[in-house]
This record gives C-alpha cells, structure tokens and sequence, in this order.
C-alpha cells in the first residue's frame, strides 16, 4: 500500500480524477523556485497521469525496466549491475510513476520501494499491481527514510529534470544509500535544450542557447505555474554528482536503435540517429 509520510494526504485508492485545466497553458521560460516547481509538477502529474499511462503504458509494460524513450532496457544495460546480483537488495526508484521498473526489479528477488510526487500516478501502479512493491508519495528532496536504507537507487526520467535545485535531491539519495550503493538515473540529453522539441526536421535546427538555464514553465491566465522542467548542461549535471557526494562511473547516451520506430514527443528515429536524447548517469557512493 503507499505509504503517506503526511497524515493531510488522501487515501491513495480514491478513484477520482483531478479536473483538467479550463485552457491551454502558456510556454515561457522563466525563473521557477523549488516550491513552485513542486506544487506545479505534482499538479501535472495528477492531471496528465491517465493519459501518459494510455499513450506510453504499452510501451513501458507493466514490469519492464525502461531507461529511456530510445528503449534502453535494463535487462540489456545492467547499469545498476549484474542480474543475479539484484536478488535480496534494498532498491529505491525515485519518480517511479506506475511502478513499472520495480515490479520487473521485484520480479528479480530484489525488495524495491517506488516513490513518486503524483497521487494519481501511484493509483496507476495499485491498477496495475503493486502487491511486491512498496509504494510511498513524497517529494525526492525529502525522502521520508532513514541512513542508509537500501543498497541501490534509480530514477528514469523521474524527479531530477523537474526540481530547482537537483544536488538537494541527490544528497537525500546518497543519505538514504549504504557505503557502496549505486545511484543511476536518466534525464533528457542537456544538448536538446538547444534543439526545438519537435520529432521532425524542424527539430534539428539549433534554436537557443544551450547555456540558457531558465527553465522551461508552463503557465495559467494567472502567470501560476502549472509545469516546470529544470535545464542543466552535462557540466552542471556532473558537478551535481560530485556535490552530491557520488563518483561518477560512467555517462551512458543510448543510440537509437532500428526496432524503434515509434515517435515520443521531441523523440523520433529522425532526431535519434543525429543527435542524442538521454543521458543517464551511473554514480556510486563514497
């Protein structure tokens, strides 16, 4: 069952669905801080959940461990180490949506706890089925658990791309982390930043400057935030690891390979086979 850190939060079986925006949010880039941010992800999330589960639920599975819209699987990958050496361990998945990357790490005698901002999207991983999954809804900047509770982390495109200030959420990782863990999580390629995030030709032309940090906001009539995503070069994101008190062992950027045909918003084989989507760090604790 989800575990809720604040007695304020619902019974996460409620089947009700959060009213849609009454209009189409304006894109701008502007300063967002972490509040904002969070209460503007956490209302995206909740809104948009049933939909993403539709559009990307057959691609995901429902206990497949997917790095990435390039279709990394973990499987194949074995970032977070050998198969066999996953049984017995403490894993958390941070942002872990409907829980599909710990159902398959449950599936590997692995104990995995899933945690995720968005309500609704852990009422997707009850419909799916989460009876060898812990579920928890808290925020990764402040991760309801104590030193040193698990052996591995991951996080695939969940948190890191939508918080202002990412070190605070990998501080909370490496506290949680025994002397040893590994930490691997994927974002969004930072060069994209630069690129219009359009699948088609139109998307390969360089648009902004990749050393622009605003971040990216999606607002009301109001000028209220209603999404929030958090540009970081590859410099940045490194030095993020490193403040955040990991060793970097490696930078993963996946090429798109010639099964995937399909197209993900911004990603599609056009941009795939020119440029790079996904970078995924792989970090171990000191």
């Amino acid at each position: 069952m989800i575990q809720e850190p604040e007695p304020s939060r619902s019974e996460a079986s409620s089947p009700e669905v959060p009213e849609l925006e009454a209009s189409e949010p304006e894109a701008t880039r502007r300063a967002a801080g972490g509040s904002e941010s969070s209460r503007a992800n956490r209302g995206w999330w909740d809104r948009n959940a049933d939909d993403y589960q539709v559009e990307h639920g057959t691609f995901l599975g429902d206990d497949r461990f997917v790095w990435c819209p390039e279709g990394l699987d973990e499987i194949e990958a074995e970032l977070l180490g050998p198969m066999e050496d996953l049984k017995d361990k403490d894993v958390l998945e941070i942002g872990a949506g409907a829980a599909q990357c710990s159902r398959w790490l449950a599936a590997q005698g692995a104990r995995p706890v899933a945690l995720d901002l968005s309500h609704r999207q852990l009422q997707h991983a009850l419909r799916i089925g989460a009876d060898s999954v812990r579920l928890v809804e808290a925020d990764a900047t402040a991760l309801p658990f104590a030193d040193g509770s698990f052996d591995l982390a991951c996080s695939a495109y969940g948190a890191l791309p939508f918080v202002a200030e990412p070190v605070t959420v990998l501080r909370e990782v490496h506290r949680v982390l025994r002397p040893g863990g590994r930490f691997v999580f994927s974002v969004t390629h930072p060069v994209r930043w630069a690129f219009p995030d359009e699948p088609g030709p139109e998307g390969l032309s360089v648009a902004s400057s990749y050393f622009d940090r605003t971040p990216y906001v999606e607002q009301d009539e109001d000028g209220n935030a209603v999404y929030v995503e958090h540009h970081r070069t590859v410099g940045d994101r490194v030095r993020d690891v490193v403040a955040g008190g990991f060793r970097l062992v490696d930078l993963v950027e996946p090429e798109w390979p010639a099964w995937n045909t399909q197209e993900w918003g911004g990603w599609s084989p056009l941009r795939g086979n020119l440029i790079p989507g996904t970078a995924i760090f792989v970090c171990e604790r000191s």
